[in-house]
This record gives C-alpha cells, structure tokens and sequence, in this order.
C-alpha cells in the first residue's frame, strides 16, 4: 500500500524538531574542575590560619571572562573547590578629635537671667580679627561698682580656628571643665547658649556639671556639657542652679570626620584606531570595576574635550541587517593640560560609577583633534576571602566565559568576623599566572557577537539542509512505492 503524500510533512517536521532540539534545549550542566579555566594562580599560605584573603591582582581582572569575577574558583591540591566570598570593605570614617581653649569673660551685674537672654545688654569690644577684648554689662554701675558685683555669667571666645574653613568647618561637641579654682566641692547647673557674631545667640545645651573630693585628695568630677555637634566660635554660660563661679579652665572638644579615600588601582592604556576618523579605541578587560577614568596627555599645552562611551548590538534599523553596532556614550569631559607662569594645571580623575566593559572608546568632541591620550582606568581591589581546608596548596582559577558563580555570602565563609578581623586576615601570596588547556584569548563584544550571529546562521542552514535530505529522500522512497504499486496493478 503506497504512504499517502500527506505523510511526508509531519515526518519533516518531526525531523526538524529532532536536529532543532539540541539547540533549543538547556544546556546540560558541565564539568567544573581546575583544567576547565583557561589561567591559574598558585596561592602560598602558611597554613596557621582557616580563614585566608587575598587582594584580587590586576592580572585577575584583565583575564577573567566574566563581568562579576563568577568564573573565579579556588582549588586544593586534589581538585576540591574551597568556599569563598568576595569582600569590597566600606568606607572608613576617620574621626580627628582636638580641643580649642577658650579666653574665658567674666559677666558681673545685679540683675537676674532668664532662660535664652540675659536681663541687661552687653558691650562686647572686639578686635579686629574677631578675638574679644572686653565684656562689660550695661547696669548703669560705674566700672569699679561692676568690679564689685557678682558674678552672673561668662563669655567664652575659642579663637579664630573655632571656624575653620568653608570646606573644612569646624565642629565642636561638647565642653569641658576644670574645677573652680579654691573649691574643693562644686555643683551647679549650667546653660550654654552660642553665636558666631556675637549679635545672635541660640540656647544648644545643659548639663549638671559637680565635683566631690575627699580626704585622700580623690576626686569625682562631672565635668562635660555635650550637644551634637555645632559649628560657632563664642559661647555663653549662665547659671540655673547653683553658685556661678569663674572656672579655672574650659576647653572645646572638636570632632573632625572625614570619609577615607578607598586604595585605587590604575591601569594604563594606549589607543588603537577605532571604526571612526579620530576615534580611539582602549582593549581592557570585562571584569574590570572601572570607578574613575584619567587621560595621560602628552602635549604640552592641550584642551581635549571628549565622549567616552563604548559599542553595544542592538536591533539594526536598516533592511536586511538582524543587528548593528552603536556607540553608547556614558560621559562627556574636558581633559588638559596647560602651563602657565612656570606651573603646569592638570585634570584630575573623573568618576564615572561603577562600569565594565571590554572595550572603552572615546571620541573627541573637537573634530582637528590628533591627539592620542592614554587612558588610565581605577578601580578598588576587592578582597577574596576563603577557607583554607581540604588539602594544601591551593590555587586560584578563572577566565572561562559559561562559568556560573560560586561565591558564597560573606557569613557562610568567616561568620562571626568582625570587620577589624576581616581586615588583620592572613594574605594569600599569589605566584606567576600559569595558562592551561582552556586558554582562549578574550573576544571583544563585536567579535563576540559577529561569532554568535554565525554560530545561528550555520545552526539555521545545517537544519534546512538536513530537511532538504530527509524531504529528497522520503519523496525518492514515495515514488518508489508508487512506482512499485503501478508494476502491480498492470
């Protein structure tokens, strides 16, 4: 009985669902092991500590495949992945603490204070630079009836560097008191009102301040007045409880905060022509945590505005291409150069976030432009920490492009580390970078992408050709049985 010619377009189609499928399907999981990545690193630990960092080198970063650093892998002598985690640690605050003494204006009068004013006016005269000279009370006592009168409150003056700069200011936290002087026991209350013009005052603070001494000379003193921290250069004492008294010494404490600038590595790089007049191309590395970027200019005198950017594939938008290749700039800045009175000027660092890309390329925003700049590239190190088990030594692997990744949270390699013992860890000595049967050079996005689009187009017509095969072969057996069937009936 002959097959029905029907029967021919499922079969095709079915043997285009069994040659599609493998490409089609998931990919089946690979083997992962030392001699699956491309390069290596014999690390050298002393064996004394279970926990072990190490700084990630520069080589790390020019070869891996991977943008994250996910093909990275730590190896014992017999093969046996180590955990690990990768640790970027935070920005330091440092703190500078100083103290200012401050010249100390004593307020004598009859009258009363209230809370935030005092009951009669002053007259504070000053010198030019600010510092106070005097500070009488307008009671309408003459000086030597002054002289006479209690003492009410206190004008303190913490000099010129109680201002700081512009940039830089300073901020004061809290005062500190020495015991009056012929008083072996004190307490009072007093408040601390501030100004930087001597004009305007505003109430910040109090505190009980007391001191207690015994028979063996031994003395307990509560002796600060904090706040939060204020900027201000004069200050005010008054009473609410308790004898004012004139203090034989008073001290400003100053906190300087300041963020720590994270150790930056640069790497350094020489154009190559790129796809345009005047545009240079600069060949990193994908892994590379790009944070500033810098231009060595070798001119003398030179302003280079520039674009730096890279090129990505996207959808072409012309008949006939699949894809196309665009510049996709990130940032615009001027870089230069210029000498002038015997000093040279230069452009500093430019901070651009945190970008990976294989390949950098600038474009110079002024078109005679010849000039070709190096291009310097930082970023900060992050630290590998691992457990040093399994059997010694170890070895650091990476560079393969379809590795998944393998680093673990922090907790689950060194829990209960502090942050001072994360960074105190033992330092792993990295040896030379050996190459091993995976060593492939790395492609850039346009090569790799120009393979990608060749790999679909020879899959696609491998396919089409094997239909082809299998449609010729079952019209072939179809005509034969047609052919047979025919003989029959005659």
């Amino acid at each position: 009985m002959p097959q029905s010619p029907s029967f021919a377009l499922p079969v095709f189609l079915l043997a285009l669902s069994i040659v599609a499928a493998p490409a089609l399907a998931a990919t089946p999981p690979k083997s992962d092991t030392a001699a699956d990545y491309a390069y290596a690193l014999p690390l050298r630990v002393s064996g004394n500590q279970g926990v072990v960092g190490l700084r990630v080198p520069q080589a790390v970063y020019l070869k891996a495949k991977m943008a994250g650093l996910d093909d990275l892998r730590v190896f014992d002598a017999k093969g046996v992945a180590q955990p690990f985690a990768m640790h970027r640690p935070p920005t330091e605050v440092l703190a500078r603490r100083d103290s200012l003494p401050a010249s100390i204006f004593p307020i004598r009068g009859s009258a009363h204070t209230t809370s935030g004013s005092t009951g009669f006016d002053l007259d504070i005269q000053t010198r030019p630079d600010g510092s106070v000279r005097s500070v009488q009370a307008r009671t309408g006592n003459d000086r030597q009836g002054q002289d006479a009168a209690p003492l009410t409150s206190l004008i303190l003056d913490f000099g010129a560097e109680a201002k700081g700069s512009e940039s830089n200011p300073v901020h004061i936290e809290a005062l500190r008191f020495s015991a009056p002087m012929d008083k072996t026991s004190y307490s009072a209350q007093v408040w601390l009102e501030t100004s930087n013009d001597l004009k305007r005052w505003e109430t910040i603070g109090a505190a009980e301040l007391s001191w207690l001494s015994n028979d063996s000379a031994q003395t307990l003193a509560n002796d600060r007045l904090e706040f939060s921290p204020q900027s201000f250069r004069y200050a005010r004492l008054t009473w609410r409880r308790g004898e004012p008294v004139q203090f034989s010494a008073i001290q400003a404490e100053t906190v300087d905060r300041q963020s720590s600038e994270p150790v930056r590595e640069t790497l350094w790089i020489k154009p190559v022509a790129g796809k345009q007049a005047g545009e240079l191309v600069y060949p990193a590395g994908i892994a590379l945590p790009v944070e500033q970027i810098s231009l060595k200019l070798s001119e003398a005198n030179i302003v280079y505005p520039m674009a730096l950017g890279y090129y990505a594939e996207r959808p072409s938008r012309q008949a006939g291409k699949a894809t196309e290749w665009a510049f996709q700039p990130t940032t615009q800045a001027t870089f230069y150069q210029i000498t002038q009175n015997g000093q040279t000027r230069r452009s500093g660092a430019l901070g651009i976030g945190l970008g990976h890309q294989q390949e950098w390329v600038i474009r110079p925003l002024n078109a005679p432009a010849t000039a070709q700049p190096e291009l310097g590239l930082s970023w900060q190190a992050a630290t590998l920490v691992f457990l040093a088990g399994g059997t010694p030594p170890y070895t650091l692997n990476f560079g393969r492009s379809e590795a998944t990744p393998a680093s673990q949270p922090l907790s689950q390699v060194a829990p209960g580390f502090s942050a001072g013992e994360l960074n105190q860890l033992e330092q792993a000595q990295a040896g030379e970078l050996q190459s091993g049967p995976a060593d492939a050079s790395a492609d850039s996005a346009a090569s790799l992408a120009g393979l990608s689009a060749r790999n679909r187009t020879f899959i696609l017509w491998g396919v089409l050709l094997l239909g082809v095969v299998i449609l010729g072969g079952m019209a072939w057996r179809l005509i034969r049985q047609m052919n047979a069937g025919s003989g029959k009936e005659s």
